[in-house]
């Protein structure tokens, strides 16, 4: 991750060079082999579209003005409106009190969506680890077997994973309060990484949990509710604050996993466009998985367009009639955004699987070093 005070400059010099080599006077050609996969029945009538970010000139387009169910690149909308809201220098804590009752322990968080009571994500991906808290508490009294947890603008999913971690060795009787003011002397603390880190590891990995948390923190934020009526209001602002038409939006989480969701191709390559192009959301470029190599790609492109290799940059997403990609593809010295959704696909893992395949193979005959 760029360092605070110098991103905005390399951004700056980024974007400098990618004007000074993203406006040749050949447009990019569609292959003949491109449209023919776009009609594929694999594909089912999907939404394409594809964009030429240094002229905003559509290069292709196949039903781009549907509502569709967009799956997981509904994220791309969720973390907008989270660097709306939010700063990316933002950091959470947890920290652990006591109180005046020697079996009474406060809890007291800032609403930290990173926290985790898994070892294995701590370990692997440096997730602020609730558990420690309680293990300084029992340094600080070996004698304790049960104890009242008073918890404060902590989630409650996160007390009771807690709960679940120290079964059988200490009891913990949780209850949610609206003040923190009986903690008195502070036992532990934990922090989060900046927001920034936080949105790109939720993109890069596609974490439905911290996508849902964020968008609803980002909604409250906003002066919104944290339901899906302040959602679409937030998402919405965003939008229409970037000159985004709403026209047609029916958001219904900050995830993608719910089937009524419905953005349009020309909607979510709009908002890529408003990402590449403005350095308060490079954070989200720099979050998205690279085809063949990292994140949710990973394992994509490697054997069906194997040229494609490392010149994706996208989220991806699916639910169960839905495969989606929206990102962005290099194609020699310029960059290209694209956004597909196919959203009409069988109830199918191997319709599923197919229909990555044809959009791995669709990008792939455009895509070049």
């Amino acid at each position: 991750m760029l360092r605070k005070g110098n991103s905005a400059i390399v951004w700056i010099l980024a974007s400098t060079l990618l004007l000074m080599t993203s406006a040749p006077a050949q447009a990019l050609s569609i292959p003949t082999l491109f449209i023919k996969l776009a009609a594929s029945k694999s594909l089912a009538n999907p939404g394409i579209i594809v964009i030429d970010p240094a002229t905003n000139q559509t290069i292709f387009s196949l039903g781009p003005d549907v509502g569709r169910a967009p799956a997981s690149v509904l994220k791309l909308f969720s973390m907008v409106t989270t660097l709306n809201a939010l700063s990316p220098d933002l950091v959470f804590s947890t920290s652990l009190h006591e109180t005046a009752d020697p079996q009474t322990f406060l809890l007291v968080g800032s609403g930290d969506p990173w926290i985790t009571a898994s070892t294995f994500e701590e370990v692997k991906y440096q997730r602020a680890f609730s558990p420690r808290l309680i293990d300084q508490l029992l340094m600080a009294h070996p004698g304790l077997k049960t104890i009242t947890l008073d918890y404060s603008n902590v989630y409650a999913t996160d007390v009771q994973a807690l709960k679940r971690y120290f079964a059988g060795r200490l009891t913990i009787n949780a209850v949610k309060v609206n003040s923190a003011a009986a903690a008195t002397s502070e036992i532990a603390s934990i922090k989060s990484p900046p927001l920034a880190k936080i949105i790109e590891f939720t993109l890069l990995y596609s974490d439905n949990v911290l996508a849902d948390r964020l968008s609803r923190l980002a909604a409250h934020t906003m002066g919104f509710t944290t339901d899906a009526i302040g959602l679409r209001a937030a998402f919405a602002k965003t939008l229409t604050e970037l000159g985004i038409s709403i026209a047609g939006l029916h958001l219904y989480d900050g995830t993608g996993l719910s089937h009524q969701n419905r953005v349009t191709v020309r909607q979510i390559a709009e908002l890529l466009l408003a990402i590449r192009s403005n350095p308060k959301y490079a954070v989200i470029y720099a979050g998205l998985p690279t085809s063949g190599e990292t994140g949710t790609l990973k394992d994509r492109f490697i054997n069906d367009a194997p040229n494609a290799v490392g010149l994706i940059h996208a989220k991806s997403g699916w639910i169960d009639n839905t495969v989606s990609l929206a990102g962005f593809v290099t194609v020699g010295p310029n960059e290209y955004v694209f956004a597909i959704v196919a959203n009409r696909i069988r109830n199918l893992e191997s319709a599923r699987q197919a229909a990555r395949v044809t959009i791995d193979e669709m990008l792939g005959t455009i895509a070049k070093p």
